[in-house]
């Protein structure tokens, strides 16, 4: 199901019976990533009385509640209200959808005791392009990331001058396959998250950053489409979906 589309003033040609996923999916089980010193999701069928709601246990439906946290718990797109003392939703800030993204493989760069993707190394992958939406895989580019329990790991992050010049060069959308674009343990400094939003000078109302993707090496750098799909949660943060496409 091939599609052609102008955007940005530009006509590409996808084939929209071909997404690649780059989300991870949420379960209730150790095999989840997790993050921020959360145990695992659950998902269980309700229960009032002596009624459950499982169709193996005598029920006509499935009936689940489902308790997780967007930002520990697997793929999550956020608005500069996970920063900000007023409350901003990402059903909110996300208004439209597709866009033209570049995906790039960049090695953090071990400063001291901790690993940090620097503006040079973006600057470099990126080559004068400047794309609306990035999608950055770091390498080495495990497979154990969809399953990584990533708490008191010091994970590899964004110094604050590459988010800086994310942000100079007009990305409006930053995905990244780490639980944060910031250090672990910052000390609430989140540098990363205010210079690629702009807090709290004048915040990119419309900017979006989403973490703890998974980008499949079989995807190769280069141009897509990216349709960034969330769930409408008044919330700052949502479960998503990002999806790309191969531009021909």
């Amino acid at each position: 199901m091939k599609a052609t589309l102008e955007i940005k003033h530009k006509t590409i040609l996808v084939d929209l019976s071909k997404p690649l996923d780059i989300s991870i999916p949420l379960q209730a089980s150790e095999k989840n990533p997790l993050a921020w010193y959360q145990n695992e999701p659950t998902i269980e069928p309700v229960k009032m009385g002596d009624w459950t709601g499982k169709v193996s246990k005598g029920a006509s439906v499935n009936f689940n509640n489902v308790f997780f946290n967007p930002h520990a718990h697997g793929t999550h797109t956020e608005c500069f209200g996970h920063i900000s003392k007023e409350f901003h939703s990402i059903n909110d800030s996300l208004k439209t959808f597709f866009f033209l993204a570049e995906v790039i493989s960049v090695q953090p760069e071990k400063v001291g005791e901790d690993e940090t993707i620097s503006e040079e190394s973006i600057a470099k992958a990126l080559d004068g392009i400047t794309p609306e939406a990035i999608v950055i895989r770091t390498l080495p580019n495990t497979s154990d990331k969809k399953s990584k329990h990533w708490s008191d790991t010091n994970w590899p992050f964004l110094h604050e001058k590459a988010a800086l010049f994310l942000r100079k060069i007009g990305v409006k959308h930053l995905l990244i396959d780490l639980p944060s674009v910031d250090k672990e343990k910052d000390e609430g400094k989140l540098l990363a998250h205010k210079a690629f939003w702009n807090f709290p000078d004048a915040p990119r109302e419309d900017c979006t950053i989403t973490e703890l993707i998974y980008v499949p090496s079989s995807i190769e750098d280069g141009s897509y489409l990216l349709n960034l799909q969330i769930a409408s949660f008044h919330n700052d943060a949502s479960p998503s979906k990002p999806v790309l496409y191969k531009i021909f």
